[in-house]
């Protein structure tokens, strides 16, 4: 239940302002609202609280963008979303709005978004009394003949005022009333029948003419009034007055129909003759419009349509034709034209909310957007039917009256279908019916749905080994339905270990191309083949991700020759085979064994005699290495035979290795020794070991005598280091510190000690030890040293510096002691 304000504002002479305050009650109608203003208020005028009384936040107004829609070019009312107020946006005319229509009022949708909601509002426009009655004509002459009878009545034009209600005209005053009275009628439309009835005869012979004024006033505060004179001419006298056929015509009229169309004929009779006889029709005591759409003709009593009929503009006309005769006297007839409607208003389409875009995870009911249609026709001519193409995935649900929504009908995927192109058909029931029709273009916005595709799941790829680092191996690619971030896709290798060792130190892949680059070169006779896997992820929120395998196969290239196996070659001894003299033709002396680690083609390996002592005696197989006599041993042939046979495999280019083959052509082992001990090769292995082990005894041998050098040379200056010191012929001074007696025996010294000295020819290298003293009473010095005990603490150069007087010093030395020992007691 809501209540609002409606304040009225009379203006007037006096300037006084009157405040009316309408209260209405709106029964439980969700999403409507009513308000009522005065007309003719100043722009940016108080009109209501929308938003508190639609029970709404102001925020949410913001929030959710709302805006007035209102039919027409003209805007009324505007809304202030920081206030949640609607005000007056331009001037209120409710003459010009409504005309004499009351309740006089405009309505409009208040439409918010996020989500949608629709409320109506109903804006009662009040009338005030800014119209003042006005008469058709400021003046009217009539003729009246002096035989007119007490009662008969003339009618009068009557006054319009475009105010309604109170403020419109309330009465009619004729003065003076001496001859006239004024009788006023209502008529079925409301508006005003004014008759001046006669109600005392006239004499020409007194008064020729009379003047009287019509007042017309309305109720309004201040009170306006409009007056028109009349001037009465006195006539001889015209016995009949006219008299209308039928006092009420009815008539119809399609609208749209051209000017000049017969409504109907009124017609009269006077039963005069002559000239009083004759009668005249005209259209009197109608409002503006009426007379501006008929006529009618002034002889025949023909209406005509004059104007151009609206039916949605007024359904009736209320015509009131006057026959008139030459002697004054009139009578009036009546005249109902009914409008028939026209199917002649196309059905229009009003998009009042509208979203171009949707995402595509838009669950079904989704709405997209509003639309208002409407058709100014009545009846089935104004019946609408609203529609949309039936195929695409989006349905029409009707709402409040006149409005449609449109929502999703099904799931939508941007990749099959980006955008549509909706069609909305409304038409009317009318005969033959009318349409129009709006196309509205919608664009599906991406949701990371899809994720990336590789063109097949498993790669394969040969790469031959012994590749450069970093050579392109083949590029991987995979597309994502999806549009901009969603479809970025970049690529990612799956870390794992191939043989122990990571697969980033094999292989690397760009992110960005997806290019799969070798890290290092490949051996075949390591791997010969690793699979991996790459990952393609995109950029959407979350990434999507995909995975393919890839196999690389490493392709072998003849990188490496062929290795003997048999014969060993060795570099200490000769390996020889014995062929016996009597060996015969194809007689297998060997065989010749090796291996190649390649693979394939690179691995066939053929044999072929390079060199050989005697080319005649012997053969290599091409396919197996065998090596047989051709032709039977006799005593000439040599014993000592030396073969050297070529190892080749089938790679491209070829690789090959040699290997020498002895053979020792004998029936004994001694015979094959002494043809064997001069070959060249041991020769120069001896001679080489010979020469590292004279080298290496002249190493040893310099580094010893340095050494002895080194040795004698230190022991003979440490020598004469000692000889210096212990032979020095400086004169000894004696001196006696204080409290202490000299060696005599005077008794000043307060205590006894011991002292032992020990010396030897290289008192250098002694080890010196202090102990604490065996008794307090001995001393135990050196009786030829004339210095005191301080003095010989002194010595550091001799001896190490005690750590106290009280201790005694010991002196040992790995040599014999040469020193006397001397204790003498004090």
């Amino acid at each position: 239940m809501m209540s609002f304000l409606g304040i009225t504002a009379l203006r007037g002479p006096w300037q006084t302002l009157v405040v009316i305050l309408c209260l209405f009650m709106l029964s439980s109608v969700s999403g409507q609202a009513r308000y009522s203003v005065p007309e003719e208020q100043a722009e940016g005028s108080f009109v209501g609280n929308i938003a508190r009384d639609l029970g709404l936040d102001v925020a949410r107004l913001i929030s959710g963008k709302a805006r007035i829609i209102m039919k027409g070019s003209r805007q009324y009312v505007d809304l202030n979303r920081d206030k949640g107020t609607l005000v007056i946006k331009e001037r209120v005319d409710r003459e010009e709005l409504c005309g004499k229509t009351t309740p006089c009022s405009f309505s409009f949708e208040l439409i918010l978004e996020n989500p949608i909601q629709l409320y109506r509002v109903t804006v009662e426009v009040v009338d005030i009394n800014d119209n003042s009655p006005s008469f058709p004509k400021d003046e009217i002459s009539l003729k009246i003949v002096e035989k007119a009878a007490v009662g008969v009545r003339f009618s009068l034009e009557s006054a319009d005022d475009p105010d309604v209600g109170i403020n419109d005209i309330q009465k009619y005053t004729l003065k003076p009333s001496d001859h006239f009275k004024l009788e006023v009628q209502t008529q079925p439309d409301g508006g005003s029948y004014i008759e001046m009835v006669l109600q005392n005869p006239l004499d020409r012979e007194k008064e020729e003419t009379h003047t009287l004024v019509l007042l017309a006033s309305d109720g309004g505060e201040p009170h306006r009034s409009g007056t028109v004179r009349i001037h009465i001419s006195v006539l001889d006298a015209n016995d009949n007055v006219p008299v209308c056929s039928q006092p009420v015509y009815k008539a119809d009229v399609r609208e749209n129909s051209p000017a000049g169309t017969v409504v109907t004929t009124v017609s009269a009779n006077d039963a005069d003759k002559g000239l009083n006889g004759e009668v005249t029709y005209s259209i009197a005591h109608v409002a503006r419009e009426a007379k501006q759409l008929f006529e009618v003709n002034v002889k025949s009593g023909e209406i005509k349509v004059a104007g151009k009929l609206d039916f949605e503009k007024s359904q009736t006309y209320q015509l009131n034709v006057q026959a008139n005769d030459h002697g004054g006297y009139t009578d009036t007839c009546k005249v109902i034209i009914q409008i028939i409607d026209e199917n002649d208003n196309v059905p229009t389409i009003q998009m009042m909310s509208f979203s171009n875009s949707i995402s595509e995870d838009s669950p079904p009911g989704t709405t997209l957007a509003v639309v208002n249609v409407d058709d100014e026709d009545s009846d089935g001519n104004g019946v609408v039917k609203c529609s949309i193409n039936s195929d695409i995935p989006f349905k029409m649900e009707s709402s409040l009256t006149g409005y449609y929504t449109i929502v999703t009908e099904d799931f939508l995927d941007r990749e099959s279908v980006p955008e549509y192109n909706i069609t909305i058909t409304v038409s009317d029931q009318g005969s033959p019916p009318l349409s129009s029709s709006k196309t509205i273009n919608v664009k599906v916005s991406d949701v990371n749905d899809s994720p990336p595709k590789f063109d097949k799941s498993e790669y394969s790829k040969t790469v031959p080994e012994n590749n450069p680092p970093g050579v392109s191996v083949f590029t991987l690619s995979a597309s994502d339905a999806d549009w901009g971030q969603n479809a970025r896709v970049s690529y990612l290798l799956e870390e794992k270990e191939i043989n122990g060792v990571a697969v980033s130190s094999l292989v690397s892949v760009n992110s960005e191309s997806g290019v799969i680059h070798a890290v290092r070169s490949f051996d075949f006779e390591q791997i010969k083949w690793f699979e991996f896997n790459v990952t393609a992820r995109d950029a959407g929120s979350p990434p999507l991700t995909s995975v393919a395998t890839v196999r690389i196969v490493i392709q072998d290239q003849n990188d490496n020759p062929p290795q003997v196996l048999y014969p060993v070659q060795t570099g200490g001894s000769v390996v020889a085979e014995m062929v016996p003299r009597a060996a015969d033709v194809g007689y297998l002396v060997t065989k010749v064994v090796a291996v190649d680690v390649d693979s394939g083609q690179n691995a066939w390996l053929s044999y072929k005699l390079q060199k050989a002592t005697d080319r005649a005696l012997f053969e290599v197989g091409l396919q197996n290495g065998e090596i047989r006599t051709i032709r039977q041993v006799n005593d000439k042939d040599a014993v000592k035979q030396r073969l050297t046979v070529i190892v080749e495999d089938n790679g491209q280019p070829s690789r090959s290795a040699a290997v020498i083959v002895n053979v020792a052509v004998a029936d004994s082992f001694p015979e094959v020794l002494s043809e064997f001990t001069d070959f060249t090769h041991d020769k120069e292995y001896n001679d080489n070991l010979t020469f590292y082990l004279v080298l290496a005894l002249a190493v040893v041998s310099f580094l010893f005598i340095t050494c002895v050098v080194v040795i004698i040379s230190v022991k003979i200056y440490r020598w004469r280091q000692s000889r210096t010191l212990f032979h020095s012929n400086l004169p000894v001074i004696p001196y006696y510190p204080p409290r202490y007696s000299d060696t005599l025996g005077t008794g000043t010294l307060q205590h006894v000690y011991n002292y032992e000295v020990c010396r030897t020819t290289d008192s250098r290298k002694s080890d010196c030890k202090f102990g604490r003293a065996g008794s307090q009473n001995v001393l135990i010095m050196d009786p030829s040293s004339t210095g005191t005990m301080q003095r010989i603490q002194s010595e550091k150069s001799i001896l190490d510096e005690p750590d106290s007087p009280l201790e005694v010093r010991k002196c040992r030395h790995s040599g014999y002691v040469e020193s006397l020992l001397t204790k003498t007691t004090i």
